[in-house]
């Protein structure tokens, strides 16, 4: 069985890898700060081979009113959550380069493309999905991407529903297993029902490096 992924085509896509989602933050989701530096092992690789890197991010106005309708009350209150302009809601400290610009929270709100490095650019969803209400899909046409490296945040929520809507866009999709918190075995299984494969995040450094072969990858979906 040969894995869905072209190499030359591939694009890396990281999902609210946020410092409020960190531990201790006040979106805490547990295994996230574990995760974080295989996240940045990937960005590093794909930085390496000059392949794009997209992060998604979500940033809440304090009014809530581009909040999910579940989050409102959560991100009116006394405790700044992903809010524009606060330390929380940056991307988690390794995975941009030092150096790089702050996010421009006002570009982003606007549905905007923050370029952060050559190749390397930030997004803003308004919900869940990475794909719903974005310029991501606009973006990696225009890049002739045709392949997904996915990593994030909470699996069962933002990571989840942007894979599916990669997948109904006909992006073949790869997910970092040991650089997306959340995940469990059903929602394992049903992704691979749909064509996604999983590899960890040293087997996609090494594969990238070395141009192997992608039917290499068939012992490490078996595994």
């Amino acid at each position: 069985m040969t894995a869905p992924i072209d190499l030359e085509r591939v694009a890396l896509l990281t999902i609210d890898i946020q410092n409020d989602t960190l531990d201790g933050g006040p979106l805490e989701v547990p295994g996230t700060s574990a995760m974080v530096p295989n996240v940045a092992a990937l960005c590093r690789a794909f930085r390496s081979l000059e392949r794009p890197i997209v992060h998604v991010v979500r940033l809440y106005l304090p009014d809530g009113s581009n909040a999910e309708a579940c989050r409102q009350e959560l991100v009116t209150g006394p405790t700044p959550i992903l809010r524009p302009g606060t330390p929380g809601r940056a991307l988690a400290p390794g995975v941009l380069d030092e150096g790089t610009p702050d996010l421009d929270d006002e570009l982003l709100l606007g549905g905007g493309i923050h370029q952060v490095a050559a190749g390397e650019v930030v997004m803003y969803k308004p919900r869940w999905g990475a794909f719903f209400g974005t310029p991501l899909e606009e973006h990696l046409c225009s890049l002739h991407v045709s392949s997904l490296v996915v990593a994030g945040c909470n699996f069962a929520n933002c990571p989840r529903t942007s894979i599916y809507e990669a997948s109904e866009r006909d992006f073949e999709v790869m997910v970092a297993d040991d650089a997306i918190s959340g995940l469990y075995d059903r929602g394992r299984d049903e992704l691979k029902n749909i064509g996604v494969t999983f590899a960890p995040t040293a087997f996609i450094v090494r594969w990238l490096r070395a141009r192997e072969p992608a039917d290499a990858l068939e012992g490490q979906q078996q595994s």
